[in-house]
């Protein structure tokens, strides 16, 4: 882990932010802001406005509901070298990043087809 990552973990954990889930740590962070920011740093471009994915571009994958684990997301978000550009701490600031991910977690999924009775005629 770099020191930065490990700074960010132990600051959030200080500030009584984050919860450990399945032994890795999982930041709770404000789904409002991360809908704010999901927009602010252009995510809906190729995600759709609720990380559904998009069908003008195949780039963007779904993201929600039931985003990636935490670790795995960040680390995709600082790392990619796929047709999503990396996006460093300069650029998207781990404060911000971890309210798009509970942006992401905060979308519920859709009803099952089955449930809808026009869909069962």
């Amino acid at each position: 882990m770099t020191r930065s990552f490990v700074r960010f973990v132990l600051a959030a954990v200080a500030a009584g932010t984050v919860a450990l889930a399945s032994g890795s740590a999982f930041a709770a962070g404000d789904a409002v802001k991360g809908k704010a920011n999901f927009q602010k740093y252009g995510c809906w471009q190729c995600h759709g406005y609720e990380g559904q994915g998009s069908a003008v571009t195949s780039l963007g994958k779904v993201l929600a509901p039931d985003p990636l684990p935490w670790d795995t997301f960040s680390a995709f978000v600082r790392t990619t070298n796929r047709a999503m550009p990396p996006f460093s701490e300069k650029v998207l600031p781990n404060e911000d990043l971890v309210d798009i991910y509970a942006y992401l977690s905060s979308i519920p999924k859709g009803k099952d087809y089955k449930s809808i009775p026009l869909l069962n005629q």
